[in-house]
């Protein structure tokens, strides 16, 4: 079956090796021999034509005709002629006999694309079709019979739409005789990097230029956005770089610059609905806001830093010779970005070694600052919480616990310093 699949995606250019993806496509390879009606569904972008495309290539249909209808696109007044044809004068503008979809398409396949959007009349219809073979033009009296496969699909809910009494229940079961779930990017990370290149390379050789390419922050920008617009949205992005980027290596900054609605965090909203029985992106909801939480630790990491050394200077104080210190990297600020792997996080915020840690603070003698007149220092390295408590006391009591004014003396917002405060049950 691996082979088979990997067959099928180079067939296609489907690209991404995603479990996910590859238990839709052996869900798809698997019903496509048989007759039965598939109900296709995934967020707008996803690829669902092909995956219908794919069904009707290795079915036994596949010499016949195959046919894609938006139902979406067709007026409701005309949708009905669409599909099943008309009879001359069977409304304004019959001027002649027509065959419809079933009719021209009969011993093939149609794709019925947007179908939470076909009006409930012309489902009545389609239901018929579907169980029975049988349907009447518009404005004739003859039932005629066609052999034709159904494949549907659709970017919103059904059955909320059968609950609100926007689609049939019955026509529900029907179409869904076998469901295949496309994933969207999103859930799909391990692919953009590899859907990326090949969207690159592929606008390269058309525009004629060399092909871009992004650099591993750039890369886990891309990665970690939530691409909406799924595979669709990151080729519309991988072309408009390609043609207006001067550098062909792309930066994180460079994308901040160009694109920063790719650096948007979109943090999920729990869902009140299930769908498919499966929390929709529960994981990654609870990884997003992980990282959010650790962002914020960096953000108030970098405050402290500032407070500590603006105490150092502002108290006439001097620190003796540390060797290297290891600092929170900063040629990437927060504001650029949103989001970072694991392991990049971690690093950035957990790289202290014990021979890192801070050197004790020593006042230099006769300097008197904050009524201190003499040199002191530790034997053992001050604690760096210990070193924050005590610079949040020194500000309280210097504004006699205004906490706005205090944290204007410490270089951090109210809030962080609201929270020191509660921690250190000040």
């Amino acid at each position: 079956m691996a082979n088979n699949l990997q067959s099928i995606k180079s067939r296609f250019g489907i690209v991404g090796t995603s479990h996910l993806l590859d238990a839709a496509l052996e869900t798809a390879v698997r019903v496509a021999p048989t007759d039965l009606t598939v109900l296709i569904t995934g967020e707008s972008g996803v690829g669902k034509e092909v995956f219908s495309k794919i069904i009707h290539s290795l079915s036994s249909r596949k010499h016949n005709e195959f046919i894609a209808v938006n139902c979406g696109a067709i007026p409701e007044g005309t949708i009905n002629s669409e599909l099943f044809g008309h009879e001359k004068g069977s409304f304004t503008g019959a001027v002649g006999d027509r065959k419809g979809y079933f009719e021209t398409v009969n011993g093939g396949t149609i794709f019925l694309d947007e179908i939470a959007e076909m009006p409930l009349d012309t489902q009545s219809y389609l239901l018929r079709v579907l169980e029975s073979g049988e349907f009447i033009r518009v404005g004739a009296s003859k039932v005629m019979k066609t052999d034709v496969r159904v494949i549907a699909a659709s970017n919103v809910d059904l059955e909320e739409r059968v609950r609100k009494g926007k689609f049939r229940e019955d026509l529900y079961y029907r179409l869904s005789t076998v469901p295949i779930r496309v994933p969207a990017l999103k859930d799909r990370r391990e692919d953009i990097p590899v859907l990326f290149r090949k969207f690159a390379y592929d606008f390269a050789e058309k525009y004629r230029m060399q092909p871009i390419r992004v650099d591993d922050r750039a890369e886990l920008v891309l990665e970690n956005y939530r691409w909406p617009g799924n595979i669709r949205e990151l080729k519309n992005v991988a072309e408009q770089l390609s043609v207006l980027s001067e550098e062909r290596q792309i930066t994180a900054e460079e994308l901040s610059r160009s694109m920063p609605n790719l650096f948007n965090r979109n943090l999920p909203v729990v869902s009140e609905h299930n769908n498919g029985g499966h929390k929709s992106g529960s994981e990654f909801q609870e990884r997003d806001i992980l990282y959010k939480v650790l962002f914020d630790m960096k953000n108030d990491l970098n405050e402290l830093k500032a407070m500590f050394y603006d105490l150092v200077k502002s108290n006439n104080l001097r620190m003796p010779e540390m060797g290297s210190v290891r600092q929170l990297p900063s040629s990437y600020p927060a504001s650029s970005f949103q989001r970072e792997s694991h392991s990049q996080i971690d690093d950035a915020i957990y790289t202290a070694s014990d021979h890192d840690r801070v050197t004790p603070i020593i006042i230099e003698s006769g300097k008197g600052a904050n009524g201190y007149d003499k040199s002191e220092e530790e034997d053992a390295p001050l604690a760096m919480d210990e070193i924050e408590k005590e610079a949040i006391k020194r500000a309280l009591k210097k504004y006699n616990g205004r906490r706005k004014e205090a944290a204007e003396e410490l270089k951090i917002s109210e809030r962080t310093l609201y929270r020191k405060i509660k921690q250190y049950d000040l």
